[in-house]
C-alpha cells in the first residue's frame, strides 16, 4: 500500500477495519481499509508525525507531531482533525491511551516528561518527569500503570496513573524504544535497540 513520505507510525482501530499511519516527512496520516488495503483518506496532521494511537472505541486517532510539538486528534467518523494539543512536552514521540479511552499518556523525548491528556477536554492535565528521552509508552489493561522506555537512560519509568508518579525506575538494555504489555498485565516488553535484545519485565515485583 503507497502511503506517504517516510511511514512511522501505524495505530490500527479495535474493529481491525482502519489502520492510521503517520508520514514523518509529507505531515500527513494515511488511512488504509484494512479489507481492500486501499487508502481511503489523506489527513494534514502537525509537522513530523511519528506516534499514532487509537482509543479504545475506534472513535479517535491520536498523533504525536515531533517537529511540531503537538498531538493532533483525529475524529475517526469523517477523518478530521477536531483539535491540536499543544502543551506535549518537546519532540513528542511514543504514546498510548488508557483502556477507559479516557487519558492519553504522551513522551517528550526532549522535555524528558510525560504529558496526560484529558480526552474530553484535549487538553493537557499533568506533566510527569520521567528517565532521559523517552520514546515508547504503553499503558497495563488495567489502567493502572504506564509504562515509558527512556532512551538515553537506559531504564524504564513506571506511572502509577491515579497519582501520576513514579514509583519505579527499572534498567534495562541499552536505547530502549518500544514497549508493550501482555493482555494479562503481567509482563512488560522492552525493546533495547542498540543492545539488540528485549528487557522482560514482571510487573508484579518490577
Amino acid at each position: 500500500v503507497a502511503v506517504g513520505d517516510n511511514p512511522f507510525g501505524v495505530g490500527v482501530n479495535p474493529a481491525g477495519t482502519r489502520a492510521y499511519v503517520g508520514n514523518f516527512s509529507s505531515s500527513n496520516v494515511s488511512v488504509i481499509d484494512t479489507a481492500s488495503n486501499a487508502v481511503l483518506a489523506t489527513i494534514a496532521v502537525g509537522t513530523g508525525p511519528i506516534g499514532v494511537a487509537v482509543n479504545p472505541a475506534g472513535t479517535r486517532a491520536y498523533v504525536a507531531n515531533r517537529t511540531s510539538s503537538s498531538v493532533s486528534v483525529i475524529g475517526t467518523a469523517d477523518n478530521g482533525v477536531i483539535a491540536t494539543v499543544l502543551a506535549v512536552g518537546s519532540s513528542p514521540r511514543g504514546l498510548a491511551v488508557n483502556p477507559a479511552g479516557t487519558r492519553v499518556y504522551v513522551a517528550g523525548g526532549l522535555s524528558n516528561d510525560i504529558s496526560i491528556i484529558n480526552t474530553t477536554s484535549n487538553s493537557v492535565i499533568a506533566v510527569v518527569p520521567v528517565g532521559t528521552q523517552p520514546e515508547g509508552v504503553a499503558v497495563n489493561p488495567a489502567g493502572t500503570r504506564a509504562y515509558v522506555g527512556n532512551f538515553t537512560s537506559n531504564n524504564v519509568s513506571v506511572i502509577d496513573t491515579a497519582s501520576n508518579a513514579v514509583i519505579a525506575t527499572i534498567p534495562v538494555g541499552t536505547a530502549p524504544r518500544g514497549v508493550a504489555i501482555n493482555p494479562a498485565g503481567t509482563r512488560a516488553y522492552v525493546a533495547n535497540s542498540t543492545s539488540g535484545n528485549v528487557s522482560v519485565i514482571d510487573t508484579a515485583s518490577n
